[in-house]
């Protein structure tokens, strides 16, 4: 009778001694002796592996070469007690079988350290390593903490395009989406390429974020989420950038400043907290093999409540703090990593979230504040990361939103539909934009964002 496979984190949690058990995995290590080895399996379910005992004289021995490290192989076999140290439950063999070998000479993931960098060249089998079968499985957990989450909330997820006509951002770094001949297209007659014979009529561009279109399901439906790809074409070769990542977008009617900055600060309690309940031993790894802070910092995020303070006091706070910045401090500067940094670790010691930015360094739809000079924008900063969250009020008043679009001089051709809305039952509403990868990165512990997704996507790199 075939035997029900099981998978090894259900065998550790709740082992049933005495039983004829299955696993199917990948080789990690093999030892032993003339008489026994010792196999360490991980099918990926855990960051432990199981051992399988196997006594040599029951098996042939040519066959059993075939078991090195990389082999992917099926064990049935008795589950008992370990008698060595370091594992509960152990098998021992009475079955294999070889699904796949790995020639030793060729296969890169033999037992020894790898450096990150060479992870990435093979970022095809670094799945397998328990640095990144750890990462990948808290990635899952954040993802689906994310949507229970704004579920219970009572939102909706809203599924935005991700081929767009509209620059939300207003920063022109777009990949451009066609099927011209980009070698010899068509051209008006006064030279310029005639998109009105590509594919879609116009240019188009993959999305750089959904929320334009997020706050229409909001008008409509009250409280709505994104969370799918999104994409920017920075030339930006840092350990903070990708061209490719993950955004959640809420939008929300009826919310002001104040409701957005409490369900910034609720939502990041709420996915921190997931983490470190249902991700407890790859978050200990993480914490032993990378940063022995990790969990610290972590529990440093839930226990304090965030400080709320405006732009203009951070500056002042920055200004008259004596410290010797790289980028300078002044009323009008973007904050940078360093200065939100400095804030959270060396001035507050907790999470902070600075409001009413000049509106000079702030997108369009920020709502803006009577001064003339601010917008209700709101950043949220941690520890070693600096920000984590950017959102804002949105401006519901048409005519301010015009002012403001004609200031930038922004083109309406491909946002009249966003403006429209302020003219049909506009309302307050806000929202806020957060990183998926920046996430992951900050509850990872990991210092490069290239190792938080499977597969990168940077500045001359689409491999894989």
């Amino acid at each position: 009778m075939e035997i029900k496979r099981t998978r090894i984190v259900e065998l550790l949690n709740n082992p049933q001694f005495g039983e004829i058990v299955c696993v199917k995995g990948w080789v990690r290590t093999r030892r032993g002796s003339k008489q026994v080895a010792f196999v360490a399996l991980n099918d990926g379910s855990t960051i432990h592996s199981i051992q399988i005992v196997v006594d040599l004289a029951q098996f042939d021995e040519e066959y059993l070469k075939g078991i090195t490290t990389g082999a992917c192989i099926r064990v049935n076999g008795l589950l008992v007690e370990s008698q060595g140290q370091g594992q509960s439950a152990e098998i021992q063999a009475e079955e294999i079988e070889i699904y796949g070998k790995a020639d030793p000479a060729t296969y890169p993931l033999q037992k020894k350290g790898h450096s990150l960098e060479f992870l990435r060249e093979i970022a095809y089998l670094r799945p397998r390593t328990n640095t990144f079968g750890a990462i990948f499985r808290i990635r899952h957990h954040l993802a689906f903490a994310i949507h229970d989450y704004f579920n219970k909330q009572g939102f909706y997820y809203f599924h935005t395009p991700l081929i767009t006509a509209s620059d939300a951002e207003g920063a022109g770094s777009m990949f451009q989406v066609t099927t011209l001949d980009v070698d010899n297209p068509p051209r008006t007659e006064t030279g310029k390429v005639d998109y009105s014979q590509d594919f879609f009529g116009s240019h188009s561009n993959l999305t750089v974020s959904g929320q334009l279109e997020g706050e229409l399901g909001a008008m409509a439906l009250g409280g709505i989420y994104t969370f799918g790809p999104t994409f920017r074409a920075e030339n930006s070769n840092t350990p903070r950038h990708l061209a490719e990542f993950w955004m959640i977008e809420p939008e929300i009617a009826f919310y002001d400043i104040n409701d957005n900055m409490n369900l910034a600060e609720d939502f990041l309690k709420y996915v921190i907290s997931y983490a470190l309940e249902h991700c407890k031993d790859d978050i200990e790894f993480l914490n032993k093999m990378y940063d022995n802070e990790l969990i610290e910092r972590l529990n440093f995020v839930l226990k304090n409540k965030f400080v709320r303070l405006t732009y203009t006091e951070g500056v002042e706070i920055l200004e008259k703090s004596g410290k010797k910045f790289e980028f300078p401090v002044y009323w009008g500067a973007d904050l940078q990593s360093e200065h939100e940094r400095y804030l959270v670790e060396d001035h507050f010691n907790c999470p902070v979230i600075l409001t009413d930015y000049p509106k000079e360094i702030k997108s369009f739809y920020m709502k803006q504040n009577d001064d003339g000079k601010t917008v209700r924008g709101m950043d949220v900063l941690f520890p070693k990361i600096g920000e984590i969250i950017g959102g804002s009020e949105r401006e519901a008043d048409y005519d301010k939103l015009m002012n403001r679009v004609n200031e930038l001089n922004m083109s309406l051709d491909s946002l009249w539909w966003y403006i429209d809305t302020r003219k049909f039952g506009t309302a307050p509403h806000a929202g806020f934009g957060l990183g998926f990868e920046r996430l992951v990165l900050f509850i990872t512990g990991m210092t490069n964002i290239r190792d938080v997704i499977p597969f990168p996507r940077t500045p001359k790199n689409a491999e894989f």
